[in-house]
């Protein structure tokens, strides 16, 4: 740790951070509640869900293994109901009675005007509202395009009824004394397209104005940080027509709802000042326990006009099962909580709040802005040597009156010297190499996710269109961002953590001079690889003449032999993501060594299975002799080894299809017991899938569309890429000598050093320097995009995961997103002799640029 850096932020910050009046201070908090963060995770995804303290846990732990808690069925009301109540059911009701107030008071709101209803989430609270709410066709739902997915859910309750719907863009100055006065005259909004269903036209709007409006706004935007001013509750319940001016829309009773999910943290509206008809809210976003519990926080003049068609035990006073007859009880809770309350989720509520008064939310506030600003500020300082900006930031810096402050939260994308994106999805798994827990995407953020990054009707839908959905790879499309990297911050963050995340982007993603010697690869985008020869190495071909034990390319005369290569190890992989097998000499075919990769686990939902999901795979040694014509399988987890025939007659599970990689294959199946072998082996049901080679293939092409493959004579088994992966045992030395260098710690503290076999390689090569094949451009070789497989180790029949080597490689073997190691290699069929082998043993010779 650099103390400059902290003495430098304490300076500027130290009045705020660390609750420097508070019971604890950050560092105590961190060391006697938190200890579990000791191993040096960072977690930075608080916007997402905060965590719980050690210490809470335990008094909810204390709490319900002294005390007794029942099923409370008529504790929904303040009045108890003494009739077929025992002494704890009752206990039960003044705990979740005092839950009520308890959350009533964290948002300042009067028991007198609001009631607590308790979901199983803000979301469940959300939909209760859009079930709920007297919609006509004469109704409007306005919303601020930046809201979460959950609150654009409820037009589609709207729209069902006739009503209309639309977005709007809020648009604030402050005047020049910057006064609340001067609010309404300068507050405007800028609509969006109008949306209705079943072909409805505008009507005239009724003259009374008898319709219900509902306008819903986030507390606190999830994809900037940015708060909206709360005066905006006071404005539309009071005067819409000031900013809503003479739209048909202002017409009518207008009601509000705040999603406070996220504002609530360090903000919570103060419904004294802002009487809001609906806020909603979840607990596990302040305090990180119960999780499945929110609330619906509703004035008692606006829950008189929403009607709950569904009843239940906890909403019924009487019914009778063969007639139309229900009588529904009184009380706002009531009628709105279906079923039992999750009581001990709401016992446990309090223990949280007890956490978070301690320490006060002002205090809290002050904490996680001092981080936020501090993170801001350094990203926006960052250069490349070219003197080219590291990081766009998302948040809106300009209106003092409509965003207060820019939240605990910082949205960012990075960019490359030449003004080309890093991929938000590299972002995050480089920082989870690094121990760095943080959130990608659109954080169910559609409006503010389009509005911030520039993102069109017609990118999104161009987007939609390439295949892009949430939560998938695609975050770069047509040279933009489809989303972004979110770091947010909790009550329990340090400097520290803010500092190696800092630490983490200017080490992993700004260019600064020499950083491509002694087999770093530039972070610039100039290096020995193209960006096309890494995503297309598929299309590179080499010619295998073993007659002369010469690599060459088709159309090339002259060859060098620089450096003396010789094959060390050749190792085939039956089965995809099982372990492989040493030869001293295997026969080639068509899709490479004979039988490499040929077979494959599928689970019963048809999903491919590889060692990244199942690590368990690893544990699956394998043996083909060829003279016998068998496979040969073993695992600790089974008993007996399995004989798998390879002669054709030996299928019987009969002929199948699947997509993989983008390319269809036809496939053989095999016998139950097989099958259940493998089941075994593993732990879960799968089957055994061989590839079966056609005279041709077909492929799917980027709108799932069936057509015909390129280069149909070189084929490939379930190989991710190519046929071979080949890697130099200097290079694989360097990598060691790098990881002890570094002191980077493995499993249980021990450095690791990688044995060339946990790169699953085909070909192990010795001679020349390290990296030297990254100057084999004249093979038309592309680079080896390696996955976190090679993190797990199993030693002593256990799967074990470690950081390592990944987390080193990245740090100077990373370009465009890929981390590279080896060399992949492909070879034209029509070349090949029909008994062509290759052997431990072999001179390489190379065609160096």
């Amino acid at each position: 740790m650099d103390y400059a850096d902290k003495e430098e932020f304490l300076k500027e910050f130290g009045e705020d951070y660390g609750y420097p009046n508070g019971p604890k201070s950050i560092d105590q908090i961190r060391a006697t509640e938190f200890k579990r963060l000791e191993n040096g995770t960072v977690y930075l995804d608080h916007a997402g869900a905060t965590l719980y303290s050690e210490l809470q846990m335990e008094a909810i732990f204390r709490d319900f293994t002294t005390n007794v808690y029942g099923n409370p069925p008529n504790c929904k009301s303040l009045i108890h109901i003494l009739d077929s109540q025992s002494d704890i059911s009752l206990a039960t009701c003044d705990i979740v009675r005092a839950a009520r107030e308890q959350v009533l008071d964290y948002f300042n709101a009067s028991m007198k005007d609001y009631k607590c209803i308790f979901t199983s989430g803000a979301t469940a609270a959300l939909k209760l509202v859009g079930e709920a709410f007297p919609w006509s066709h004469q109704s409007s739902y306005m919303y601020t395009m930046e809201n979460h997915n959950s609150v654009l859910g409820i037009r589609e309750y709207a729209l069902s009824q006739g009503a209309a719907a639309f977005a709007i863009d809020v648009e604030e100055a402050v005047d020049n004394d910057g006064l609340s006065e001067g609010l309404v005259t300068s507050t405007k909004i800028s609509l969006h397209p109008i949306q209705r269903r079943k072909g409805a036209s505008f009507p005239e709007r009724d003259p009374a104005g008898d319709a219900y409006n509902l306008f819903a706004f986030p507390s606190e935007c999830n994809f900037s940080g940015s708060r909206f001013n709360l005066d905006l509750v006071n404005i539309m319940k009071k005067n819409p027509e000031r900013i809503l001016e003479i739209s048909p829309f202002s017409k009518g009773r207008w009601m509000v709802l705040i999603d406070a999910a996220k504002g609530c943290v360090t903000q919570p509206p103060d419904l004294s000042k802002y009487p809001v008809d609906f806020v909603v809210m979840s607990f596990y976003k302040i305090f990180g326990y119960p999780t499945g519990l929110g609330a619906l926080i509703m004035r008692n003049d606006a829950a008189k006009l929403l009607k709950n068609t569904y009843f239940s035990g906890g909403t019924v006073a009487a019914s009778i099962a063969d007639i139309d007859f229900v009588k529904r009880r009184q009380g706002v809770e009531e009628l709105f909580e279906d079923g039992s309350a999750s009581f001990l989720s709401i016992a446990s509520i309090r223990h949280g709040f007890n956490l978070i008064n301690s320490l006060t939310v002002p205090a809290i506030c002050r904490h996680i802005a001092s981080l936020g600003m501090y993170v801001r500020k350094v990203l926006l300082s960052l250069r490349h040597e070219n003197g080219a900006d590291v990081c766009t930031i998302y948040a809106t810096y300009t209106s003092e009156v409509s965003y207060h402050d820019t939240g605990s939260m910082v949205s960012f994308n990075l960019k490359r010297p030449d003004g080309s994106w890093f991929g938000y999805r590299e972002v995050e798994k480089l920082a989870s190499l690094s121990g760095i827990q943080l959130r990608t995407g659109c954080f169910c953020n559609p409006g503010a996710c389009a509005k911030y990054l520039g993102l069109s009707h017609s990118d999104l839908l161009s987007n939609i269109e390439a295949g892009h959905v949430c939560w998938d790879d695609n975050d770069i499309i047509h040279g933009k961002p489809t989303g972004a990297i979110r770091v947010s911050f909790g009550y329990m963050s340090t400097f520290e953590d803010a500092k190696k995340f800092i630490d983490f982007i200017r080490n992993s993603f700004v260019s600064f001079p020499n950083k491509s010697a002694n087999g770093n690869l530039s972070r610039g985008g100039s290096s020995h690889f193209s960006p096309e020869g890494i995503r297309m190495v598929m299309q590179f071909v080499i010619l295998l003449y073993l007659a002369s034990d010469l690599f060459r390319i088709s159309g090339m005369e002259r060859w060098l032999s620089v450096s003396k290569y010789v094959i060390k190890f050749i190792t085939v992989y039956p089965i995809k993501s099982c372990a492989g097998f040493s030869v001293e000499r295997w026969p080639l075919c068509s899709t490479g060594l004979l039988h490499d990769r040929e077979w494959l686990l599928k689970s019963q939902t048809g999903e491919i299975l590889t060692q990244k999901k199942v690590p368990e795979m690893c544990l699956i040694s394998t043996y083909i002799d060829l003279n016998q014509e068998i496979l040969v399988v073993k695992s600790p987890r089974c008993r007996d080894e399995l004989p798998i025939n390879l002669k054709p007659d030996s299928y019987n599970g009969g002929i199948d299809e699947i997509d993989l990689y983008g390319q269809r294959y036809e496939v053989l199946g095999y016998a139950d017991e097989v099958n259940l072998w493998f089941s075994k082996a593993i732990g879960r049901p799968c089957s055994l899938l061989q590839c079966f080679s056609p005279k041709f293939r077909v492929c799917l092409n980027k709108r799932g569309d069936t057509v015909m493959c390129r280069d149909l004579e070189s084929r490939l088994n379930f190989t991710n890429e190519a046929q071979f992966l080949l890697v130099s045992e200097e290079s694989v030395s360097d990598l060691n000598s790098k990881l002890k260098a570094d002191t980077r710690k493995g499993i249980d503290g021990v450095t690791v050093k990688v044995n060339p076999m946990r790169f699953r390689p085909n070909l192990v090569v010795s001679g020349g320097e390290p990296y030297a094949e990254d100057r084999w451009r004249n093979l038309k070789i592309g680079g080896c995009n390696r996955c976190q497989m090679i993190n797990f180790t199993h030693k002593d029949g256990q799967v074990q995961k470690s950081k390592e080597p990944l987390a080193t490689l990245a740090s100077y073997r990373r370009l465009k997103g890929k981390i590279l190691f080896g060399i992949l290699l492909r070879y034209d069929i029509t070349e090949l002799d029909t008994d062509s082998y290759l052997e431990v043993g072999q001179e390489v010779h190379v065609n160096p640029e």
